[in-house]
């Protein structure tokens, strides 16, 4: 395996990751306050014409979207952070002349991330 790394390259498109990493992070957090409030004041069904028990169909479909967005953005997040730090711990070993090592946290940062969904561990 041939290497060819600009370290200062790689701290620059690391930085630019960061910094979206951290936006993402910020929607995420957004949504996680926003999409509950939203179902909140979505309503209910009433077919007596009173006041509505339970959830309605709007403030389901929330939930539903809240749990779907949930599992994606913490894979996400996950695969961020293993991507950036193999790149770190990659370019590190390469500048220290461990290319075996630099090749073992390339290699280790393309796993899938293991991520525990608390949804998952509740059932």
């Amino acid at each position: 395996m041939d290497w060819d790394i600009k370290p200062s390259g790689v701290q620059g498109v690391l930085d630019k990751t960061l910094t979206a990493a951290e936006g993402l992070q910020k929607a995420s957090k957004a949504l996680e306050t926003t999409l509950p409030n939203a179902a909140k004041h979505a309503g209910t069904l009433s077919f007596s014409g009173g006041e509505g028990t339970g959830m309605g169909p709007i403030a389901a479909a929330l939930a539903a979207l809240i749990a779907s967005h949930n599992v994606r953005l913490t894979f996400i997040g996950a695969r961020t952070n293993a991507s950036i730090k193999g790149a770190m711990d990659a370019t590190t070993a390469y500048v220290n002349g461990n290319l075996e090592q630099a090749a073992n946290a390339q290699r280790e940062a393309l796993k899938t991330p293991h991520v525990v969904f608390l949804e998952a561990i509740k059932k």
